[in-house]
């Protein structure tokens, strides 16, 4: 039976996160303000028998399926509300679980850089997926686990700040968060990210 690691419901996906997955996610593409249910279990071959159930459900797309070492992901999402949350109470009744049965977040790193410095800037552009970061700006870290997390911190940071998405990692062992901008605004973004996984 698969344990269910991450229940993510998110109410209305932002415009900087949803373009950040849309990047790479290989499925249907999600639009700013669609609902979406991000879902975590092991072992990780388990999600594609999760993926029938929940598409069978309701009507919803799938933006997400994937299956990696040790964990496997999916993340439907739709304009309906209701067929979302359809469809991911389907996944637990196929599971034999409730929501609060998922682990809790917890957070492993949480670091607010200020004066961002060229050479640093430089570095972290390399590896990022959205935005970049620019020198002088403040920037955000943050890193979980369980790493499906990472979307939710993010959401709710664009959500809560004028801020710049540079990178977030929400498959492995551990997800990653990285936003920049000004430091008011990241202050205010790393309050409501952390407020988040608090009570998720």
């Amino acid at each position: 039976m698969a344990k269910l690691r991450s229940f993510i419901f998110i109410d209305q996906l932002q415009p900087q996160t949803m373009c950040f997955m849309g990047s790479w996610i290989r499925g249907s593409l999600p639009r700013t303000n669609m609902a979406a249910q991000i879902i975590e279990v092991a072992p990780g071959l388990d999600i594609e028998a999760l993926t029938d159930v929940a598409l069978k459900e309701a009507e919803v797309q799938a933006g997400i399926l994937v299956v990696e070492r040790q964990f496997g992901y999916l993340e439907i999402h739709s304009r309906s509300t209701a067929a979302v949350r359809a469809a991911g109470a389907a996944v637990l009744r196929d599971i034999q679980v409730s929501s609060d049965q998922a682990l809790k977040p917890k957070v492993l790193a949480s670091r607010i850089v200020t004066r961002l410095d060229p050479l640093h800037a430089f570095l972290i552009n390399r590896n990022k997926g959205g935005s970049m970061a620019l020198a002088g700006e403040t920037l955000f870290v943050l890193e979980m686990e369980p790493a499906a997390y990472a979307i939710l911190a993010t959401n709710e940071a664009e959500k809560a700040a004028d801020i710049k998405v540079i990178d977030f990692r929400m498959i492995g062992a551990t997800g990653r968060v990285y936003l920049s901008g000004t430091e008011a605004s990241v202050q205010a973004a790393a309050s409501a990210a952390q407020s988040a996984l608090e009570i998720a």
